[in-house]
């Protein structure tokens, strides 16, 4: 396209990215080859579809994910909008009815006149035009084929694991109580309460459980933050305990004390009806996962509407290929966006096509691309992926990417933290002052 913009993928950084170029006022052709070509893990057609957690992380101020969250906000992310307004009780988290939000995402960029949705592989870069590749880790053989040989490296990869769910009217109320860690919460989570006894069962039936064998050629290269329940037992006997586990900040109502070890059940969806097992994604049997789980107090006779799951995620070597403009070094026409370009995370992914949006409609109009400060939880996030370094690996937004902030005299941790939340919007203010998008 000449006279526009192409965009690869469906997904939150497909979306995103396709919104963003519209608005400007550039005609779009978006391809999305479901459902025309399925993919391992998705089970609809819809744009933007959520297929792990339906957390979208703390949205609590000062929160590394709260910051970048309101500089999306502060941005126009069409997403965050959407996410804002199908969010379900979560505590201090912005969790979503997936399912809405999907169909939202999908009627917004269905409706927008500027927006060519196609429903169809891509299964190249194109060799002409501008156009932005957002398509995920679940790219397709053809495609992942030719962004490897436009990277001139092999593709780097991990393996992503899915949390199962369960149906609402399932879990037996007389076993579990709604709380939130340290009272945060008005009952947003269902808790279910082991003592020393559960627990130990629980885990030796959870290390004894079979997993789903992977192929001779794969070797699994986890994502730390998203290991399998099953990798995670396997560290040591309390390590659940001290991760998905852990029983701080909660007491049963029944007994006034706090459990020896606590699986929390998040909102799924707006009418209660379904709720995600918290950090129980895993590689394991489907039989094994109905045997086990249905062991937590609570869940003895539980109907699994989803089973965790396992999936390989493919990734490029961002640092040797992308700009902090998340256009590419070698050709500048190309950009890259969401997990594919190594952004971790769902509100990651949508900065990241948020900034390759707006970028590749800036180059087509032959005006300066966009570069966020770094000292903004955005341009930290470019930063990262585009700066070479010994082994790159996807990452979700933390503080650590931002430049450090100094201040004379000892400063607590929550004061450091809205320092630099303070100074990254004071930037993002001043920058898009003198620098407007639009």
């Amino acid at each position: 396209m000449t006279d526009g913009i192409t965009v690869i993928g469906g997904g939150l950084a497909g979306s995103e990215a396709a919104w963003q170029i519209a608005r400007l006022g550039i005609k779009v052709r978006l391809y999305e080859m479901r459902p025309g070509r399925a993919t391992p893990a998705h089970r609809t057609e819809k744009l933007a579809e959520i297929v792990c957690s339906n957390s979208l992380k703390s949205d609590q101020p000062y929160a590394a994910s709260w910051l970048l969250k309101e500089e999306l906000r502060r941005m126009g992310s069409i997403l965050l909008q959407i996410a804002d307004s199908v969010r379900v009780p979560a505590g201090t988290a912005l969790a979503v009815d997936r399912e809405r939000f999907a169909e939202r995402v999908t009627e917004a960029i269905s409706g927008e006149a500027h927006i060519e949705l196609i429903r169809e592989e891509a299964p190249a870069i194109p060799p002409e035009g501008i156009v932005v590749i957002a398509s995920g880790p679940l790219t397709s053989p053809a495609l992942s084929e030719s962004v490897r040989q436009f990277c001139g490296a092999d593709h780097l990869y991990f393996y992503d694991a899915i949390s199962p769910i369960v149906d609402a009217d399932t879990v037996d109320s007389s076993k579990v109580f709604k709380a939130g860690r340290y009272g945060k919460s008005s009952g947003d989570y269902i808790n279910c309460p082991m003592n020393r006894e559960q627990y130990d069962a629980f885990y030796d039936a959870l290390i004894d459980a079979e997993s789903v064998p992977m192929h001779e050629f794969e070797e699994p290269q986890y994502f730390e933050s998203c290991l399998p329940i099953e990798e995670l037992a396997r560290r040591g006997r309390d390590t659940l305990r001290f991760g998905p586990m852990r029983p701080v900040g909660l007491e049963d109502p029944r007994t006034g004390r706090r459990p020896w070890a606590v699986v929390q059940l998040r909102q799924e969806d707006l009418m209660q009806s379904s709720y995600n097992i918290v950090g129980f994604q895993n590689h394991l049997k489907f039989d094994a996962q109905r045997r086990v789980f249905r062991m937590i107090p609570g869940l003895e006779n539980a109907t699994f509407l989803r089973l965790g799951q396992i999936h390989r995620n493919t990734y490029i070597n961002a640092p040797q290929t992308l700009l902090p403009t998340m256009a590419a070094r070698k050709d500048p026409r190309v950009f890259f966006a969401g997990q594919l370009a190594g952004t971790e995370g769902y509100i990651e992914n949508v900065a990241s096509g948020l900034i390759a949006g707006i970028n590749a409609a800036r180059q087509l109009r032959h005006e300066d691309p966009l570069v966020l400060p770094p000292e903004t939880a955005m341009g930290a996030l470019c930063r990262y992926v585009s700066t070479p370094q010994k082994q790159f690996a996807p990452m979700n937004i933390n503080f650590g990417l931002l430049p450090a902030i100094f201040h004379p005299g000892k400063v607590s941790k929550s004061d450091k933290q809205k320092m630099l939340c303070a100074r990254a919007l004071e930037a993002l203010s001043s920058f898009t002052e003198t620098c407007r998008p639009a």
